[in-house]
């Protein structure tokens, strides 16, 4: 096992790159999805939910160039793509909705898994969702005050519908109609059947590995459409679609934790499948419906029982902290990122002497 970082937007660049290899990082998951292009952040950033509404309309298909690029840039300081997360929404909008273009944009989604794997990239995250993480709230609840995600299903109204021509808050085309979106939950598992039936073997193909991130919120719906991995053994019914190493998860503990059960041993079950391809370490305060993200030390989840648990089935892909609660001072994201994995790091270490026979 291995501790990762989380790139994006500003932070993906030779400067973020460099902080990576400061901190010891070798392998990083980057995002190059558009989050907040065009937004209005200002309601969010007073405290309601959220995230705001933003343009994905137009955004080209990443191509064999762009992602070679991004792995030469990070290869200057020794850095590894483990993953790339989230395709853009506009890429595959009428797959998750089932629209008229799913057959053409399904062509560019293959495209785009073939030039992953001839740029090295091994693995791709996705989120099979349509209200996406609608309902988070930054709010100064974490220990000291420190600002972080918060979700509480009593402050807003959950069963607001999504408007047509939005996916994951994201617009995805310029014109909209007057229905909105609406998705059983029998229906989305039908769609992301196809999904998984379409992409998977082009995925085995070019030598790339498909994650499967569970839901966050994992509500039972959200937005008048069904949620998918929102229990722990919802994973078993995604894995079984197509039986393969392709067909793996993005296992978020916070996500898990966030859900009914017992997080330790769906760890457990996990990981022996072999099929974990990355692990989100994130801690939380909570359960649906009122959870809250922590700082890695002071949630609700043993962290070092989860490393635990990892090392002794065997687990040996990488771990990043996804995000985190901001620490108040001029760099609240580099700050909270290097204590993250500065405790991540400890752990690992800590984990083999936990599972192993001492000798006395």
């Amino acid at each position: 096992m291995r501790v990762g970082l989380t790139l994006f937007g500003e932070s993906l660049s030779p400067a973020g790159a460099r902080f990576a290899a400061q901190l010891g990082v070798r392998d990083v998951v980057i995002h190059l999805v558009r989050y907040g292009h065009n937004a209005d952040p200002s309601n969010w950033l007073k405290g309601q939910a959220g995230p705001p509404l933003s343009e994905d309309f137009g955004a080209p298909l990443w191509d064999y160039e762009t992602l070679s690029d991004v792995v030469k840039m990070l290869a200057t300081d020794g850095i590894r793509v483990a993953a790339l997360e989230n395709f853009s929404p506009s890429f595959w909008s009428d797959i998750l909705l089932n629209g008229p273009e799913r057959v053409g944009q399904m062509d560019g989604l293959k495209k785009l898994v073939h030039d992953c794997g001839r740029a090295g990239i091994p693995t791709i995250g996705y989120n099979f969702s349509l209200a996406g993480v609608w309902g988070w709230q930054r709010q100064p609840i974490a220990r000291g005050g420190a600002m972080a995600t918060t979700f509480d299903m009593s402050r807003f109204d959950h069963d607001r519908p999504i408007p047509d021509g939005i996916v994951w808050n994201m617009r995805v085309r310029e014109g909209c109609g007057t229905d909105p979106v609406t998705c059983s939950e029998e229906e989305l598992w039908q769609r992301l059947e196809w999904f998984l039936k379409e992409l998977v073997p082009v995925a085995e193909e070019a030598g790339v590995v498909l994650a499967a991130h569970p839901d966050d919120p994992p509500a039972d719906s959200l937005r008048g459409t069904a949620r998918l991995v929102n229990r722990h053994e919802k994973y078993d019914r995604l894995l079984s679609i197509v039986d393969s190493p392709s067909n793996a998860m993005q296992f978020c503990v916070g996500s898990l934790m966030e859900m009914p059960g017992d997080v330790y041993e769906a760890t457990r079950h996990y990981a022996r499948t072999g099929r974990i391809a990355y692990v989100h370490f994130r801690n939380v305060k909570g359960k649906v419906p009122r959870y809250a993200e922590a700082f890695i030390d002071d949630g609700d989840t043993d962290m070092a029982e989860i490393a635990r648990i990892l090392h002794a089935e065997g687990y040996e892909g990488v771990l990043v902290p996804d995000h985190i609660p901001e620490i108040s001072c001029p760099a609240p994201w580099h700050v909270g990122m290097a204590h993250a994995v500065g405790y991540m790091n400890a752990l690992l270490k800590t984990a083999p002497r936990l599972t192993e026979p001492q000798m006395s």
